[in-house]
């Protein structure tokens, strides 16, 4: 709901559990207040604004503005910055209008939130401007009545007859003062989204991208908690963006003490020339505050990305059990090696089959190929054709491997066109593994990309897309765009991309597409609004997975997870875990398998039909449910629990890493259950009332072996 006060001009922005207040003063949007939902009524006495009190500050340090811009002496971060023509950024925005309607507008050229009926959700819009540059801002709020999110974007206009330069552009949120600590998601290749908790530092912490992908080093998640806080109680605010390149996240104390949260785009690389009468879509940012701890963050934004983020057939289904070849074969294969290797995931219950790199051009090896979407009818006699009727006639979906936003310097698509792809003219082309990108800002390239996938997928019956994105950006500059606009690449590669993904998801509609960044390098909202999952981490040993998903946790619903069982010792770590726990592991994503079936013992085979089996029977709760965090492992000593929950059953899952001598019982208490319902798990002989099941919780079983596991399953009586 959107309420507005006309006598004082106050926006209420009522959610289902916050509020969101915004007020103007002297013609200047002010943030008053988010946090904790407040009634219908006139709190119009407890702002203050006059800026009365003695202090040598200009007025724009002691007033929390919505956008922050270089005005009247404000010194702190700002959230928008644009050089007019003639030379400087002062930028006196003043409100100039509103409107209020039902639905939401989708965002010209970028992935967004969005409605399915305008009833769903009201939408605030307000006009600011510049009277002395033309320069105009429209910002947008979006209320979702069914989903406690808050959706925020701002369009930029230049209104003038000379031309203008934007090179800040963030979404800013100021918060009271107060003590809080800073939770973010930190990592590298193969061990993305560790979980940071810090405290907040007096001054400036920031992260960022500039890599031309959110990154495997950052995500684009930022949350800012009472010291208090825990997974079930204590507040959190948090953002998030929906978009999958470059990007950056801070928190500025200024010399009031209180923080403001801001995220955009990362300015390092990124300018905009605002051409007269031009307007520039900025991405949108989704503001989520709980009053109920990290748990409580997280059920709020996984069911708002699975509903209004993720899009298409594949959003509300269970998501196939399938088996990869890449680290059964790697390049090394050809059809009868991966029909055998299908053939052993039918006799299991596996329901796809996915080829992974190595099918096209003469890729035998990483170094060549890649722009070459032609099938190697040397390795696979037929084309794709006739070995995806082959692993069909076993019952099995077909999916295929791709990286089409990449180009190999040995590849006839490099040799035809060696200036389609990022670079700078008299330098080195750097190649990070044997690889250069292609420049997808180009539409020539673009359209290059969609008729070059399209043709493969049209041309066998392919049920399944990995979409991959091996490297970063170096020398990420188009040389089709004039020197003042280089600066614009990466926006405008992202432009481009978004532009390819919506071409070939609509023209594929049945086909379920999953992202992959070199694993979990681009796993954001962006790529999600595209493919409903993916690809969580290169990582596929299970001790690093349980702390990998459970940081991706957080903000990501467990149906974006893509997990899978691989051999031992593990391909990344040289770890040896047991078949049982990287199968219990698994089944906290979208389960599959990467190994040879064919070269895993008769035991463990069991284990792997036993563990599709189960997954068939939970994976509604375990992809749809509601999923709470109980043991964190990086506070908890190798130990880490999570529960999925909806209205058939609960589902724990618990790991131990570490066997210890002579060991304590521990109990693993549930969250978010009926004290008076009894909940019934027979395989392990547990009869208890949801009150005890959350007071005392499940005794854990000693551990005689590192890296244990076990899965309880409770289904009310």
């Amino acid at each position: 709901m959107i309420l507005y006060d006309q006598t004082n001009q106050i926006f209420h922005l009522q959610g289902l559990t916050f509020s969101y207040i915004l007020s103007v003063y002297n013609g200047v949007l002010m943030h008053m207040y988010w946090g904790k939902k407040l009634p219908e009524g006139d709190h119009a006495g407890l702002f203050v604004l006059s800026g009365e009190a003695a202090s040598f500050d200009p007025p724009c340090n002691r007033h929390p503005r919505e956008v922050l811009t270089q005005e009247k002496g404000y010194f702190g971060q700002r959230s928008l910055n644009l050089i007019n023509t003639h030379g400087d950024d002062v930028l006196s925005l003043r409100y100039e209008g509103h409107r209020v309607f039902a639905g939401k507008k989708k965002l010209q050229g970028l992935p967004a939130s969005y409605v399915e009926s305008d009833a769903e959700a009201d939408t605030l819009e307000i006009d600011l401007r510049d009277a002395l540059t033309g320069a105009a801002v429209t910002l947008s709020y979006t209320v979702f009545h069914d989903f406690d999110v808050l959706a925020r974007s701002m369009v930029i206009r230049n209104e003038s007859d000379q031309p203008m330069t934007l090179t800040e552009v963030q979404t800013s949120v100021p918060l009271p003062m107060d003590d809080y600590e800073i939770i973010h998601l930190k990592g590298a290749w193969a061990r993305e989204r560790f979980a940071q908790r810090i405290p907040m530092p007096q001054g400036t912490f920031s992260i960022s991208s500039r890599r031309g992908a959110s990154s495997h080093e950052n995500n684009p998640f930022l949350a800012l908690v009472k010291p208090h806080t825990t997974e079930h109680g204590g507040d959190v605010y948090a953002m998030t963006h929906v978009y999958s390149g470059s990007f950056s996240a801070s928190v500025d104390v200024g010399i009031d003490a209180a923080p403001r949260m801001m995220m955009g785009l990362c300015s390092d690389v990124f300018s905009w020339q605002l051409e007269p009468g031009a307007a520039f879509q900025a991405p949108e940012t989704l503001l989520t505050y709980a009053h109920d701890g990290l748990n409580g963050l997280s059920h709020r934004m996984h069911a708002f990305i699975r509903q209004r983020i993720c899009r298409g057939m594949w959003r509300d289904q269970s998501r196939p059990i399938l088996i990869n070849n890449w680290e059964a074969t790697y390049f090394d294969f050809n059809s009868d090696k991966l029909v055998e290797i299908a053939r052993r995931g039918a006799e299991i219950g596996c329901e796809l089959f996915v080829i992974d790199d190595g099918w096209f051009g003469k890729r035998n090896a990483d170094n060549c190929s890649l722009g070459d979407w032609v099938v190697n009818e040397n390795k696979l006699p037929g084309g794709l054709k006739t070995l995806a009727e082959r692993i069909n006639a076993l019952g099995l979906q077909v999916g295929l491997w791709f990286e089409p936003e990449m180009v190999s310097p040995d590849s006839d698509l490099y040799r035809a066109h060696p200036d389609w792809c990022l670079h700078v003219e008299g330098r080195e082309r750097t190649t990070a593994r044997n690889q250069l990108i292609l420049d997808v800002s180009r539409k020539e390239v673009q359209d290059y990309i969609i008729e070059s996938v399209s043709s493969v997928l049209r041309s066998a019956p392919i049920s399944y897309v990995k979409w991959d994105m091996n490297r970063n950006m170096m020398e990420g500059f188009s040389a089709a765009l004039p020197a003042a606009q280089r600066m614009e690449t990466q926006h405008r590669y992202m432009l481009g991309l978004y532009r390819v993904l919506e071409e070939i998801t609509s023209a594929f509609p049945k086909v379920l597409f999953e992202s992959c960044s070199g694993g979990g390098g681009r796993f954001d909202c962006g790529m999600l609004h595209y493919m409903p999952q993916t690809w969580t981490s290169d990582d596929t040993d299970a001790s690093e997975r349980v702390r990998i998903q459970y940081g991706t946790s957080l903000i990501y619903p467990c149906s974006s997870m893509g997990a899978h069982v691989s051999a031992v010792p593990n391909h990344q770590t040289g770890r040896t875990t047991p078949f049982h726990t990287r199968c219990n592991v698994a089944m906290g994503g979208n389960f599959g398998f990467e190994l040879n079936l064919n070269k895993i013992s008769e035991e463990e085979l069991r284990c792997a039909k036993d563990a599709v089996a189960t997954v068939k029977k939970l994976r509604t709760t375990m992809q749809q449910g509601e999923y709470s965090r109980l043991v964190n492992p990086l506070t908890s000593n190798g130990r880490s629990a999570w529960q999925f929950t909806d209205d058939e059953r609960v589902i724990v899952c618990i790991y131990q890493d570490y066997a210890s001598p002579n060991p304590q019982p521990w109990h693993v208490k549930l969250t978010g259950l009926d004290e008076n319902v009894v909940y019934v798990d027979e395989a392990h002989g547990l009869r208890c009332s949801g009150g005890a099941l959350m007071s005392i919780g499940i005794p854990v079983p000693r551990a005689w072996q590192d890296h244990e596991s076990w899965i309880y399953c409770f289904e009310k009586a």
